[in-house]
């Protein structure tokens, strides 16, 4: 597969913050936040490893992941292209919690956190802006266990998929999504053969479409009702 050949500047002028930010602000941002290529299946950042980075898919998916010490392996979020992430573990400046890897092959931007940091004690509204993403995500995890201890397992999936669309945290997610079923399970916390007939079911219900390394939204808004539950 072919990374699109997005630009970065072209990404970041589009970005959600941007408008929160003046031109000589911007030049720092440009001069200091780079690049990088990833092919699927490759580690973007290890478990442990410093925060040094506020990090941005531009092209591609990654996902946020751990493994226990049984080989266990859980997702914690599925990040797709626009969407920036990493906020918190970079303003503590800890050992990442999770590691980064890539579902597709992916385009990743890498903002120092010394950048980010000077953003936010240099913008106002940058800084509020970074508290409103704070804020829904974690309303997406609160919502998250919510729906794993209340839910069905249909209601669980479709909140799970129709989460990758939030406007907050994901403001331009494809309708078309390359995720494998697996992907979606571990995402759902939930057993492949569990997951694959919940999503049957979601399809039935003319919500989304199945194909192969592919799940296509039909009926955001109705997949977004359905996860809500009766």
């Amino acid at each position: 597969m072919t990374v699109p050949n997005t630009s970065l500047r072209d990404f970041l002028e589009a970005s959600p913050w941007r408008s929160c930010l003046t031109p000589a602000q911007m030049d720092r941002v440009y001069l200091d936040t780079a690049m990088r290529s990833f092919k699927a299946g490759s580690t973007v950042c290890l478990r442990g490893s410093p925060a040094m980075h506020w990090l941005a898919v531009v092209d591609g998916m990654l996902k946020v992941d751990t493994i226990a010490s049984d080989g266990r392996a859980t997702t914690f979020a599925g990040v797709p292209a626009g969407a920036w992430f990493g906020e918190g573990a970079a303003l503590k400046g800890e050992p990442r919690p999770y590691a980064v890897v890539a579902i597709r092959d992916s385009n990743v931007a890498f903002m120092p956190r010394q950048t980010f940091l000077w953003l936010i004690d240099d913008s106002r509204a940058f800084s509020r802006w970074v508290i409103d993403q704070l804020n829904a995500r974690l309303g997406h995890y609160v919502a998250l266990v919510e729906s794993f201890r209340l839910q069905d397992l249909p209601a669980r999936v479709a909140y799970c998929v129709s989460e990758l669309f939030n406007p907050q945290l994901y403001p331009s997610t494809d309708r078309e999504l390359v995720i494998s079923q697996d992907e979606i399970a571990r995402l759902c916390g939930l057993a492949r053969q569990n997951t694959n007939r919940a999503l049957h079911q979601l399809e039935e219900a003319g919500l989304l479409r199945i194909r192969y390394g592919v799940i296509e939204v039909l009926d955001l808004e109705g997949l977004q009702n359905f996860s809500r539950g009766p």
